[in-house]
């Protein structure tokens, strides 16, 4: 469903990133990965992929704070691939205080990084994809694009304008063979989660065990952390000819936290 394609995720050198460059690239797609790490470990996981899957992968460093840095790579992808299939826009990051407390600067970042840079990507991608007559976009939200937790304010805000986003940018394009839509996971267990648990911790007054049971699990009803594989195998069912018709939506992936 997606061989051949040129598949662009940002946020892809980790986490449900990586796994989404795992599976496209599984399915025959060409993959440009994009991301924070250590060079020599992002260059052993490009040259894996490329090796196991034999697609052609690239990585591209833009900074996904800067405008220009994201205009550069969606050139650079369409002058070395021939053009861009599919863009994934995963890059986020978190923070977690009260709002009173809540630092400036991690406010613009956050926001920057996981609403503003969707902004950017689609901007630049989808001239080339209208030329083509198709394309798939596909953000990854969250659960808070669709409900709200304390102490997120930043992260919450972003996640509701994904879904904004989305939908505005699926009635642009609905004539053209694209599709846009947003996964909106509940809790996976990646490094993001990892590294907010201490800070909520201390924000709650909690143990990080009670923060993973009490706070994390308890707001999904199955219990369990969803995983990294369930959204990559969403993000290519909604890049399938049989998921054509399906624009414009935020699809909960949350193991049923928002059915509340």
């Amino acid at each position: 469903m997606v061989s051949g394609k040129t598949t662009l995720i940002t946020g892809s050198t980790s986490g449900i990133g990586l796994e989404m460059a795992r599976e496209f690239a599984r399915e025959g797609a060409d993959i440009v990965l994009n991301g924070l790490g250590d060079p020599a470990e992002i260059e052993a996981t490009r040259a894996g992929l490329a090796e196991e899957f034999s697609v052609k992968v690239a990585y591209d460093g833009a900074n996904m704070l800067n405008p220009d840095d994201i205009a550069g790579m969606i050139d650079r992808v369409e002058a070395d691939f021939g053009g861009l299939d599919i863009l994934i826009n995963n890059a986020g990051i978190q923070y977690v205080a009260p709002i009173e407390d809540f630092p400036v600067d991690k406010w613009d970042a956050i926001i920057g990084i996981n609403q503003s840079a969707a902004f950017h990507t689609i901007r630049a991608a989808v001239p080339g994809m209208k030329k083509r007559k198709w394309g798939r976009i596909i953000n990854t939200a969250s659960a808070h694009a669709l409900v709200a937790s304390p102490f997120k304010s930043a992260y919450v805000s972003a996640k509701h304008a994904i879904a904004g986003l989305t939908k505005t940018i699926a009635l642009e394009t609905a004539t053209f063979g694209i599709t846009v839509n947003a996964i909106a996971p509940g809790y996976v267990w990646t490094p993001l989660v990892e590294k907010q648990i201490p800070d909520t911790a201390k924000a709650r007054g909690m143990t990080e065990e009670q923060v993973k049971h009490d706070v994390l699990l308890e707001a999904q009803p199955t219990k369990e952390f969803v995983t990294v594989e369930e959204i990559a195998g969403l993000a290519l069912f909604l890049c399938s000819d049989q998921a054509r018709s399906i624009t414009g939506v935020t699809i909960p992936v949350d193991g049923g936290w928002t059915a509340h």
